[in-house]
């Protein structure tokens, strides 16, 4: 009971920590967007259990091999569609597959690893880094300012997704089948 507390402890530090990272407040909330929004966290929340699962079900990276085949089958017509004659010239054909291979073969591939070691609720709370991540990217690279309330919510975000994971050092990692 104790453990299950502090899992929504750490998830409820993370949520602050985005929302504040959000900022406007509700006065200026798009209630489209808003839907959005809450369909995309239903995504998220999807993709960690589902991911986990497959993880579990399928050995090495076999699964998410054959999500990223059925996803390359599904986006194509809509590539050539857009793009037609363009996808055959040998540069576009090598940044698309640098773009594939950073942008989702690597990060899903180390999501797919870490959810094998991690329990999803742990898993979640980390995911919630993403934002804190990309605002300490924009000031660090893009020179964009950030203001005390920004520092905060990357602050609480940060210190509960070390918490998540401190909270759960205490048990043993769980073995890739």
């Amino acid at each position: 009971a104790s453990r299950r507390l502090i899992n929504v402890l750490w998830a409820g530090l993370a949520l602050v920590g985005v929302v504040l990272l959000g900022g406007g407040g509700f006065d200026r909330l798009d209630p489209v967007g808003a839907a959005f929004a809450l369909g995309a966290g239903a995504m998220w929340a999807a993709y960690i259990v589902f991911s986990a699962r497959t993880g579990r079900r399928f050995p090495q990276a076999d699964g998410l091999a054959l999500a990223m085949v059925v996803a390359a089958v599904l986006s194509l017509p809509l590539g050539i569609i857009e793009s037609g004659a363009k996808l055959t010239v040998p540069s576009t054909v090598a940044l698309g597959a640098a773009v594939a291979v950073l942008s989702s073969v690597l990060p899903y591939t180390l999501e797919l690893m870490a959810l094998r070691r991690l329990p999803a609720p742990t898993f979640a709370v980390m995911m919630s880094l993403e934002p804190a991540i990309a605002a300490g990217a924009g000031f660090l690279i893009l020179d964009q300012a950030l203001s005390t309330t920004d520092a905060l919510a990357i602050a609480l975000v940060i210190g509960a997704s070390i918490g998540a994971v401190r909270s759960r050092s205490g048990s043993a990692p769980r073995r890739e089948a």
